[in-house]
């Protein structure tokens, strides 16, 4: 078996060649590869290939997936590009010669209202013409997404959102990266998406909840207009690109866009995904 993961020096990539490792998967099967030179030496480390990527240098890609099984094309980070950045990708992909790709994509992407799912819709449309076999994982929210929450928190009691009681069914990222590597390491995925989410949907009382825990302190949930929320967020100093895109995020929330669904993804893992009040506790 041959793995490449893309993304490798972030978060969620670091989290799956783990997972991967921890599957029983040799290192010298885990080719990791990215951007950042200092976090691929670390990944290194542990005996893992590595190589350096630029999404818009096809030939460092088809270099990088050349002979790869499998091929974990992680979503970039870098909204607004993705498309370009995934193309590129799938094409080197294609020419790589490579198995299978698995993907990190956004809730009901191809129908969603959702705020990133458009780039991730057009990214499934060019995986499906790749005529490759492919897996799509449309993972849910991050717990740790909430982090600031729980700094913010801690220094005003408050949790501030304009998501009225919308449910969120967020999981751990560590919960997300061991479903890809199980999708990696097992067979009957191909052609196969999941609608992963964790298995608790919660609302804005809850997360205040689960914060007064973490804190342990009393921690209120303040319930504001989006017009308020954009003068707060505009009074912190935030510019409008980034209040727009937090608003409209939080309109998609109260729309139920982010309330998952589906056991998808404890079915993958084989056990109940994190649940909220732990997630926060890794990022207090």
């Amino acid at each position: 078996m041959s793995i490449v993961v893309t993304g490798a020096t972030g978060q969620l990539g670091r989290l799956i060649v783990a997972h991967l490792l921890n599957r029983g998967v040799a290192p010298a099967e885990i080719t990791a590869v990215g951007r950042n030179t200092v976090r691929l030496a670390e990944l290194a480390a542990s005996g893992v290939g590595t190589a350096v990527i630029d999404y818009t240098d096809p030939a460092s890609l088809e270099a990088a997936f050349a002979g790869a099984d499998a091929l974990m094309l992680v979503s970039g980070s870098e909204v607004g590009q993705r498309v370009a950045q995934h193309t590129n990708a799938i094409t080197a992909a294609v020419a790589a010669g490579v198995g299978r790709i698995v993907y990190t994509s956004a809730p009901k992407a191809d129908t969603s209202a959702l705020i990133l799912a458009p780039e991730h819709k057009a990214t499934e449309e060019a995986l499906h013409a790749s005529g490759l076999p492919v897996t799509i994982l449309r993972n849910g929210w991050y717990t740790e997404n909430y982090a600031s929450a729980v700094q913010q928190a801690r220094e005003n009691g408050v949790y501030l959102t304009s998501a009225g009681e919308g449910r969120v069914a967020s999981a751990s990222r560590t919960d997300y990266a061991e479903a890809a590597a199980v999708v990696l390491t097992t067979p009957g995925h191909e052609n196969v998406t999941y609608e992963l989410a964790g298995d608790v949907a919660w609302t804005g009382t809850d997360m205040a909840a689960a914060l007064t825990e973490v804190v342990g302190s009393p921690v209120v949930f303040s319930s504001v207009t989006p017009e308020e929320h954009s003068a707060i967020l505009t009074g912190a100093g935030l510019d409008g690109g980034t209040v727009g895109f937090v608003v409209a995020l939080d309109a998609n929330t109260r729309d139920g866009l982010l309330a998952g669904g589906t056991n998808d993804l404890a079915t993958l893992i084989g056990r109940p995904t994190t649940p909220l009040i732990d997630g926060l506790r890794s990022v207090a």
